[in-house]
């Protein structure tokens, strides 16, 4: 098994190769204007490291979010073609679940949030690292105080809003190395992953003007 996982579901550009067991490379750069010029790059420094060409994947794993439109189709897009050119199985995993699987809670329940901006999170809650409970959702933090008063959190959504998340932890963003362990871990257990389907949970912040003058000749 050769496992290349990447994420572009948040302002991290994260990249990681496993082999069943480890992983054995990985590349993350923060910047949320960049997914498409970093990622490319990022999968071949990866591959460097490892000294493997990308023939030698068997598989990829990609986050399906949530995330903002633009930067999840980036990482979406690439697998697919990845996927296409190389003949090999796309899997998709949540990005919260990577968070969660990731963080360093001992034990839950407790909540993964990031930053959906417009004043948002996405957010869901987990019994432990490796079982969602709820969600994933979108939600303003005030309105979903209550839900998750007293639980820890994860995610960059939970260090913007610490009145909702006073008990945050880390880490901010996701890890491709995470998400190929788990997708990794799950694949040696049998278990299905999803289709690569992206969580868009709300409509893409460009719309097209309502009542624009048409300029096109009849």
């Amino acid at each position: 098994m050769l496992l290349l996982a990447l994420d572009t579901a948040t302002p991290a550009v994260t990249v990681a190769l496993h082999d069943g067991t480890d992983v054995i490379a990985s590349s993350s750069q923060v910047d949320a204007r960049r997914h498409g010029e970093l990622l490319l790059p990022a999968v071949d420094r990866v591959l460097a490291e490892a000294g493997l060409k990308l023939e030698a994947v068997t598989g990829i794993v990609v986050g399906t979010g949530p995330g903002p439109y633009t930067g999840l189709r980036v990482g979406l897009m690439t697998a697919d073609t990845f996927g296409l050119a190389l003949g090999v199985p796309v899997y998709g995993v949540c990005t919260l679940d990577g968070l969660a699987y990731a963080a360093d809670i001992e034990k839950g329940p407790f909540v993964v949030a990031t930053d959906a901006r417009r004043k948002e999170v996405y957010w869901a809650t987990y019994a432990d690292s490796r079982t969602r409970l709820t969600g994933p959702a979108v939600d303003r933090p005030a309105d979903i105080a209550e839900q998750v008063a007293g639980l820890p959190a994860v995610g960059a959504g939970a260090l913007l809003y610490p009145d909702t998340f006073p008990s945050a932890h880390e880490p901010e963003h996701v890890s491709a190395a995470a998400l190929a362990s788990l997708a990794a871990e799950k694949l040696a257990a049998g278990e299905e992953l999803p289709a690569p389907r992206p969580l868009y949970l709300r409509r893409p912040d460009a719309q097209v003007p309502k009542n624009y003058k048409v300029v096109t000749p009849k």
